[in-house]
């Protein structure tokens, strides 16, 4: 009936564990590997371009320097640019090239054209000529063009117009694509048929192992026993399985020695009942054996729980410094983008005093801005640290209270001189207890720093109380108030859950008040409650059982 409801199984679940995480990996590694192995081709060609661009801008400039002033002179000096240009025909990629003279003239001139035998003459460019200044990949027209300035002291003599073929770079897209799609397919098939392989490999012994029960279920043979595998986990498995048919053997030999003595004994009533009577002693510390079992897996359970609720705080911690660590990144990137146009700059000896200014004043902030986000995520992950702490781990030992919240305060002095805010104590000098002082000084840590960052925001004066007093039932009791803002109506029942905070993406973690209550309950055994309303401060009532010591 079970193996009706059943749609999965192990074979086919590693099967599909394999297929989907390889071909993730190898689709996110041939994309990242396709995308860098394209702008690295990319970057070549505007390279190849722009230097070929150059190499014909430093060989024009000698002859667009000599006079040209009369009719017969300017004939021999384009004869000369075309010469110049002739030499493209060992560049079969060059499609066309312009030379244009700029000298003296408002309007730059055409002076030299060449055309590939294979290609066709294009227009002059004079006029879009601002947007070729830097080496673009026209798509539509497959071709690279770029126009170079030709300038001697600060003096542009001319423009050298070049566009050159991009089939090279589209024919290495196609086959790049082709390869890395035929590696993909056969590696996704090569750990395809090694799941399938190890799938066997540990489907088999469990075959085995089903067969060999369903046997004993039939034949009610407890006496078979399994034997050992090739795989770890399925002897410790086995051997626990072996060690139950043998105490199942037992308990089926001892049945039918007790049935065949009741039917021996049934004359012999006081000697069955005395049978009986150790029958019931041997349960009883079965059962007393089976609670305390019971017991541990209870223990385990609550702990597992813990540890569940310790992977929901990892998980928010993580989401928290997901934050900050993105923005850190996104800085860095814009500032890896600036540094690259100001090299060009640089390399292009364009680099103006405006720009290099503009460009420190940009890396400052982005410094700023990196410097406060890794800040905050440092300050995220110690405030988990904090939280994770066993503080079970700490003694009790004899405290004065007066004299802890002395200590605590003065601890706070550098962070309260700044403030105007006062704090009034009402507790009785003498009173002493023994508990764990650590947890209690945590805490009051915890409520006075949320009163100085939360409570008392845009008020110059607070006021904050402590009462300390010990119950009817010899508890601790300590009242904890402040006259601050409250606490909003929307996040009052939440204020002890983690990462609950008004203050999101303004210093404010949300650990605070959950670290608060997890002393209180865990490390104290106490408990603690709320009374607050939005504009007229806060009340905390913290209850602990405490130790008396003697006067």
């Amino acid at each position: 009936m079970s193996q009706s409801r059943a749609r999965l199984s192990i074979k086919n679940t590693l099967l599909w564990l394999v297929i989907t995480s390889a071909g993730g990996a190898l689709l996110v590694s041939t994309i990242i590997t396709n995308y860098l192995q394209h702008e690295e081709v990319k970057q070549q060609l505007l390279d190849n371009v722009h230097s070929l661009a150059a190499m014909l801008a430093a060989t024009a400039k000698p002859i667009l320097l000599t006079d040209s002033a009369n009719f017969e002179a300017k004939l021999l000096q384009n004869e000369h640019l075309a010469q110049v240009l002739s030499g493209l025909e060992s560049y079969p990629a060059v499609l066309n090239a312009h030379i244009y003279s700029a000298k003296e003239l408002d309007t730059p001139e055409l002076r030299a054209p060449y055309t590939n035998s294979a290609a066709t003459p294009v227009n002059s460019k004079i006029n879009e000529m601002a947007r070729y200044f830097t080496a673009r990949i026209s798509k539509q027209e497959n071709v690279v063009e770029i126009v170079r300035p030709i300038n001697q002291n600060e003096t542009t003599l001319g423009y050298v117009y070049l566009r050159v073929s991009a089939d090279f770079y589209h024919r290495f897209v196609s086959d790049i694509l082709i390869v890395q799609g035929t590696v993909f397919i056969l590696v996704l098939l090569i750990a395809i048929m090694i799941a399938f392989k190890y799938s066997q490999m540990l489907i088999s012994p469990i075959q085995s192992i089903v067969m060999l029960l369903q046997k004993v279920g039939r034949t009610r043979d407890y006496s078979i026993r399994f034997t050992q595998s090739h795989i770890r986990e399925y002897n410790l498995m086995l051997d626990a399985i072996n060690l139950l048919l043998s105490r199942v053997e037992e308990y089926v030999e001892k049945q039918q020695l007790a049935e065949h003595q009741h039917r021996e004994l049934n004359s012999r009533l006081e000697d069955e009942v005395s049978q009986r009577t150790v029958a019931l002693k041997s349960a009883n510390s079965e059962l007393i054996s089976t609670l305390e079992k019971l017991h541990q897996f209870q223990h385990q359970i609550v702990e597992n729980e813990k540890m569940a609720s310790l992977g929901d705080m990892v998980a928010g911690v993580a989401h928290e410094v997901n934050t900050p660590i993105g923005l850190g990144i996104t800085a860095s990137t814009m500032m890896l983008d600036r540094l690259a146009v100001i090299d060009q700059q640089f390399k292009d000896k364009t680099l103006k005093a405006s720009s290099m200014q503009r460009f420190i004043s940009e890396s400052r902030e982005n410094l700023n801005i990196i410097y406060r986000n890794l800040d905050r995520a440092a300050q995220l992950i110690s405030s988990f640290k904090q939280v994770a702490v066993d503080q079970s781990s700490e003694e009790p030992r004899d405290i004065n209270v007066r004299q802890l919240i002395d200590e605590t305060l003065m601890s706070l002095q550098p962070r309260l001189k700044k403030v105007s805010h006062q704090i009034s104590i009402e507790c009785a000098p003498t009173l002493n207890v023994t508990c764990k002082a650590g947890p209690l000084n945590q805490i009051l840590i915890n409520l006075v720093m949320n009163s100085l960052i939360h409570a008392f925001e845009n008020i110059e004066v607070g006021h904050i109380d402590i009462k300390v007093s010990l119950t009817d039932e010899q508890k601790l009791k300590i009242i904890y108030s402040d006259n601050g803002n409250g606490i909003p109506d929307g996040i009052k029942n939440r204020i002890f859950d983690p990462f609950v905070t008004t203050k999101r993406g303004q210093g404010g973690s949300g650990l605070g008040m959950h670290l608060v209550f997890n002393l209180v309950t865990q490390a104290l055994n106490g408990n603690i409650r709320l009374h607050s309303e939005k504009g007229k401060g806060v009340e905390f009532t913290v209850i602990i059982p405490v130790g008396l010591k003697k006067q």
